[in-house]
């Protein structure tokens, strides 16, 4: 009996030492708490990302460096691409996205890495480049690339996959051109927006759903500022990113804006302190990981930044030789909601409602009696007027638009003068519901508690000249 009890704990001893030992390696495996970063070969105003068509031209890879063991050296983690960037890690912290070039020349393509082990996965092959990666809930994610249809090729549009490569959808259908894209804990998609047809306008920030409807402007600069990178949420219910100066693109500042109103809270972190910020992002700490450098004259390098105090820590990682472009960390975090869609492909059109255009950000500083009233608005495609319409005594419109058109809204007075617009580019999804208080107007204001006239009609179909439309088809006349 004693002989059997000691073989039954020497038993449990020796599996519960393989099992220690089992979970040690485990841990030891595990990318969490590692700092992955984006490192240029060469200067860093080599890595000049073209502005219009956003190819990568500089030779860069990814690295990951444990901030626990200051002297190591940092591991290369796209040993095998002639250049990779974009970084971006899964809400559970095990996997890793990012855009790479396999040999110079070749197309930009998504990979999935687990940086535990460096094991990596394609997930595009598409003919055109895919770029700035996003991780979405539900196991689908996002990235840049020029559409098929986009004769024009004066943009990027954002499309969706799965994890896999499959089920690729396109959700963005104007002439802008789309990157740094995030998602944001309520679900929805954070991205930077330049307009560059038929004009070009600066970036702004855009917040629009997975399913790429919804879209509306979330922040844009001031006056002699430029938007500079990807926008990152953190725990407290801010957004960070970084904004340059027109003047002097190199002048990169920490800016911190309210997640609840952000056209209305911008603060600059980063204005008493000298020197240049490339990138920035937000640890579940509250503290923020930034790629910093005193002087032009100094590289790029990794600092931790406190947000309370607004100063720079000490690098906690610096090469005399590369700059650091890109810098993110590997945590887990709050997984996004996942919201619906209330797309519908087999439905042809999508209706916008619009209560008064004559309600103007212009009117919250203006004696409204003395402005002008606009009696129509006219619609705006790519290539012509898809059609002028007279609203409602109120100043109101409803529409019944094309899905996935492109267009844009001007307001015209009873002589026929242009008051207000062209607006930025609109699309309306398959089956999409959308409304606005007024045109032009200042995107935090609340709509009036009233019925407007135009939803007691019919809603007047865009193109105008198409006039028998079916929820299913549309039949010219």
């Amino acid at each position: 009996m004693n002989r059997t009890r000691s073989t039954i704990i020497l038993s449990i001893l020796m599996v519960s030492g393989f099992s220690f030992l089992f979970f040690a390696s485990c841990r030891r495996k595990s990318a969490d708490g590692m700092i992955i970063f984006t490192q240029v070969y060469g200067k860093e105003q080599d890595k000049n990302v073209a502005e219009e068509t956003l190819e990568y031209t500089a030779l860069t890879r990814i690295f990951s460096i444990d901030p626990d063991k200051s002297g190591d050296s940092p591991t290369i983690l796209t040993e095998d691409f002639y250049s990779a960037k974009s970084p971006a890690v899964s809400f559970d912290g095990t996997q890793l996205i990012f855009t790479g070039q396999k040999k110079q020349g070749d197309t930009w393509q998504i990979y999935e890495m687990n940086p535990a082990n460096s094991k990596i996965n394609q997930i595009t092959s598409a003919p055109e480049n895919c770029i700035d990666p996003a991780w979405l809930p539900g196991e689908r994610l996002i990235f840049s690339k020029i559409p098929l249809n986009d004769t024009l090729k004066s943009g990027h549009s954002i499309f969706s996959c799965n994890v896999n490569g499959s089920d690729v959808r396109q959700i963005t259908f104007n002439p802008d051109v789309f990157s740094s894209s995030t998602t944001l804990k309520d679900g929805r998609i954070l991205t930077i927006s330049k307009q560059v047809y038929p004009e070009k306008r600066d970036p702004v920030y855009m917040a629009l759903r997975p399913d790429g409807t919804k879209a509306e402007l979330f922040y844009k600069s001031s006056e002699g500022n430029i938007l500079s990178g990807h926008g990152w949420e953190t725990s407290n219910g801010r957004i960070v990113f970084i904004e340059s100066e027109k003047s002097n693109r190199e002048k990169g500042n920490v800016i911190s804006i309210n997640y609840n109103r952000p056209l209305h809270t911008r603060v600059n972190l980063s204005s008493e302190i000298e020197g240049n910020f490339n990138s920035v992002f937000p640890l579940k700490s509250g503290r923020l990981l930034v790629s910093y450098r005193k002087s032009e004259t100094d590289r790029y390098a990794i600092y931790g930044f406190d947000p309370e105090k607004r100063s720079v820590d000490n690098a906690i990682y610096s090469n005399k030789d590369f700059d650091i472009l890109e810098v993110i960390a590997v945590e887990a975090h709050e997984r996004p909601k996942k919201l619906p869609s209330e797309v519908d492909k087999g439905v042809k059109t999508g209706l916008i409602l619009c209560q008064n255009i004559n309600v103007s950000e212009a009117q919250s500083s203006v004696n409204t009696s003395a402005l002008s009233k606009a009696y129509k608005i006219e619609v705006i495609g790519k290539d012509s007027t898809l059609g002028v319409v007279q609203v409602e005594q109120d100043g109101s419109f409803y529409l019944k638009v094309i899905a996935d058109t492109p267009f844009r809204i001007q307001t015209v007075d009873e002589n026929g003068k242009v008051l207000n617009g062209p607006s930025d580019w609109i699309w309306l999804r398959p089956n999409e519901r959308r409304g606005c208080v007024g045109c032009h107007g200042d995107p935090e204001m609340v709509p009036g508690n009233n019925i407007p006239l135009s939803v007691k009609k019919a809603p007047v179909i865009i193109p105008v000249h198409k006039s028998n439309l079916k929820e299913k088809a549309i039949e010219l006349e």
